[in-house]
């Protein structure tokens, strides 16, 4: 028996009650239950002869753009959708799709108790979770390429989440377009998407009203609470409404961490025949405090050292990170033509971030010895984007044509200061920390910037138009998409002290798209594709003889093949992929160029659905070679890329058990292989296994619907590094978290 379909839901929103977390979860229940009394109310009051009307029914499906397509269905099983979001071409059947595209669902999100983004991608097998420079952010490898938390699109519009750590509570899915993706999705603000994207769906009010509130504890004496209540409004049900409300308190499975979350998100909709409107709304407030820091070799660090206990936290105690958002989205669609749709859509981020930070550096491989130094950062986000678009439909002759139009504009403004002061270090160990005093910032600090008052630092202004056309072909059997988009990269930096412009990137780029999809059938697909990514060039450092000059945006370029199959309740897939990425250094001519690349060719495996009755699977493998082809020196020419395993695997499991109604088990088995730290390859990191466990039971008490979860995530309490680098260039470690259970219960009323 699978567990009750979480609604297709509908995000954010900051609304004028309590601003406590705890306050805005109450205020979430009592709306609940309210609600009820004021329908009934409403259907006491008798209609008059006058008043009785036929209405036209408009269905709902639901929708977490506001398009007339609506979210791709779920798969049997329930753990991924049928099919996904291609960027501007939109949401179509995986079967259709010439790229490798995975939309994990709710239910999956909810089963797995996934707390983030990377909680959810680690069912994954083609991505791995890492963490950004310097801080707590979430970064993930998808086919060895980098791409940022803040790289993230939230219903195809980039960085207007959170942009360190990115809470469940807040969307319906997580949608992985593996490959580059500079025509569908435009070139991300911050530099990544070249091995894939990430798309977060909202949540949108499903048909039935929907009152849900969930109590969770874990490790550390973590406790959660969350409250999910959704309605639909109007005689046909045109109008609605979804509220979620969360709060998470406590320790982790690390000794002396902890961590703090609020939020509350609402999502707005309302739909006629023709028109299609969304709105969301959001606030998030996440807290660490003495949270384990990255782990940095110094040149003195001849290997990589054996991975600490697990539970050891070499965090100094007088650490934090804080992070707050409010962010909001507003969406458009409308039928002009039976053949012809428009849309419009807008979104905008206003963040702040603060945090004192000492991360490890270790000299001694086998001592564990290193050091720490303080170094305190403030930063302030303004984000704004939005985009313009045509879709429609024609025939010629015996040619189907789905075109597009869409025009682009994303703007964000960082405001930054910060306090280093690497020269006053206090002693640690890996193996045996020493906690220290907060220490006062030394003569010696280097600062930029005011931290109580951080100016503005760089600001990022992406332009673009693209057009694109999917030709149907041979009774709808073969899709052709060819399609071309021009990029405007504008890129500013600022003196971090006067706010005075330093330099100025301003280059534009042309991005097409050749791509094919041949149906065999319901069940087979063949398609290959032509795709490119587009990132800014870098600027020549002070030591060449052209410094101060901006190379010409980088282009990657990726060809791929592959094969789907459908077997109606369980599938599959198979890619094979290869991405070239451009590289700059100094050559002998002391001249900075772009001479370079990264060469990333591998094959990807994926399987999921039903294989019997009774049992669900997920999962998969990548095999990958990630290579540095013509770096200028020969010691990382050939050499495989910083943090990138050759094969890493992931096999889930989820089985009824028989006889049992409502109860089931699951366990994921997760493999990544060795990984270098350095570019050199002489740092090796070993690979590791990991297994999760977890157990599901919904009954009735009462007539609600409760539904008890309890996981045991690194059952085997394995110690291991779980990363290798995050940021380009960097192999810093952090070690994977300790044997972590976690227990929820979920009512319905």
């Amino acid at each position: 028996m699978r567990s009750a379909p979480s609604p297709h839901s509908a995000p954010l929103l900051r609304p004028a009650f309590p601003t406590t977390p705890v306050a805005m979860a109450a205020a979430v229940v009592v709306l609940a239950l309210a609600t009820p009394a004021l329908h009934a109310q409403q259907a006491a009051v008798p209609a008059t002869a006058s008043e009785t009307k036929t209405l036209s029914t408009v269905t709902v499906n639901a929708s977490a753009d506001a398009s007339a397509q609506g979210l791709s269905p779920a798969y049997p099983g329930g753990q991924v959708a049928r099919g996904g979001r291609a960027g501007v071409l939109g949401t179509h059947d995986a079967m259709e799709t010439p790229f490798s595209i995975t939309s994990y669902t709710n239910e999956l999100i909810q089963d797995r108790h996934a707390r983030s983004v990377g909680d959810v991608l680690q069912n994954d097998p083609t991505v791995r979770v890492a963490r950004g420079f310097g801080n707590f952010q979430e970064s993930y490898f998808i086919r060895g390429f980098l791409l940022g938390s803040d790289d993230t699109a939230y219903n195809g519009l980039y960085s207007l989440l959170p942009r360190q750590y990115i809470a469940t509570e807040l969307f319906e899915r997580v949608e992985v377009l593996r490959g580059a993706s500079a025509f569908l999705n435009g070139a991300s603000p911050n530099g990544g998407g070249i091995g894939g994207s990430i798309n977060l769906l909202p949540k949108r009010a499903p048909n039935e009203p929907l009152n849900r509130v969930t109590f969770g504890v874990a490790s550390g004496s973590q406790t959660q609470l969350a409250a999910d209540v959704a309605r639909r409004f109007g005689p046909d049900g045109n109008t609605g409404i979804r509220v979620n409300a969360a709060t998470h308190s406590g320790g982790t499975g690390v000794d002396d961490e902890d961590v703090k979350l609020g939020l509350v998100a609402v999502g707005l909709d309302w739909r006629s025949r023709d028109v299609r409107l969304s709105g969301d709304i959001g606030w998030q407030d996440h807290k660490l405090r003495n949270t384990r820091t990255n782990v940095t070799l110094a040149a003195t660090a001849t290997q990589v050292p054996t991975a600490p206990d697990n539970a050891t936290n070499f965090a100094q105690p007088w650490t934090y990170s804080n992070e707050r958002d409010t962010f909001g989205t507003l969406r458009g669609e409308w039928d002009i033509t039976p053949n012809v749709t428009g849309w419009a859509a807008a979104g905008a981020r206003r963040g702040t971030e603060a945090n004192s930070l000492a991360n490890l550096t270790v000299a001694n491989s086998s001592t564990g010895a290193g050091t720490t130094y303080r170094f305190d950062n403030t930063r302030k986000d303004s984000v704004n984007t939005g985009e313009l678009g045509l879709r429609g439909r024609l025939q010629t002759g015996s040619v189907g044509h789905e075109w597009v139009a869409v025009a682009s504009h994303f703007s964000a403004d960082k405001k930054n200061a910060y306090a280093m002061d690497f020269g006053n270090t206090q002693a640690t160990n890996l193996y045996r920390p020493v906690y220290s005093a907060l220490p006062a910032l030394s003569a010696n600090t280097i600062r930029g910037g005011d931290l109580a008052d951080p100016r503005i630092t760089g600001s990022t202004r992406l332009t673009s138009l693209a057009l694109g056309d999917t030709m149907s072909l041979l009774d709808n059997r073969l899709l052709l998409t060819v399609g071309l988009r021009h990029q405007s990269l504008e890129i500013a930096n600022y003196d971090y002290g006067t706010a005075v412009q330093t330099d100025r990137y301003d280059q534009s780029r042309t991005s097409p798209l050749l791509a094919a999809v041949y149906k065999w059938g319901n069940s087979l697909s063949v398609y290959a594709n032509y795709v490119e990514g587009l990132s800014q060039g870098q600027t020549a450092p002070s030591t060449a003889a052209n410094r101060g000059e901006m190379l010409a945006p980088y282009v990657s370029k990726q060809k791929e093949v592959g094969v789907k199959w459908d077997g109606g309740r369980f599938g599959g897939s198979v890619a094979l992929f290869s991405t070239t990425k451009p590289r700059a250094y100094v050559g002998s001519d002391n001249l900075f160029g772009s001479s370079g690349k990264d060469r990333h060719q591998g094959i990807e495996l994926a399987v999921q659905g039903e294989a019997t009755k009774g049992l669900r699977l997920l999962g998969g493998l990548t095999w990958l070679d990630a290579k540095q082809i013509a770096t200028g020196a020969a010691s990382t020419d050939g050499r495989r890329v910083i943090g990138v395993p050759k094969l890493q695997a992931n096999v889930g499991a989820e089985w009824d058990v028989p006889g049992v109604s409502g109860l089931a088990v699951d366990g994921r088995l997760v493999h990544t292989g060795a990984v270098y730290a350095n570019a050199t390859n002489t740092l090796r990191v070993p690979g590791w296994n990991r297994l999760d466990l977890g157990v599901r039971y919904l009954t009735e008490v009462q007539g609600h619907l409760v539904t008890l979860r309890a996981r045991v995530d690194n059952a085997t309490n394995r110690n291991y590094w779980a990363s290798s680098g995050g940021y380009p260039g960097a192999g810093y470690l952090v070690v994977g978290a300790p044997r972590t259970f976690s227990l929820s219960a979920s009512v319905d009323f």
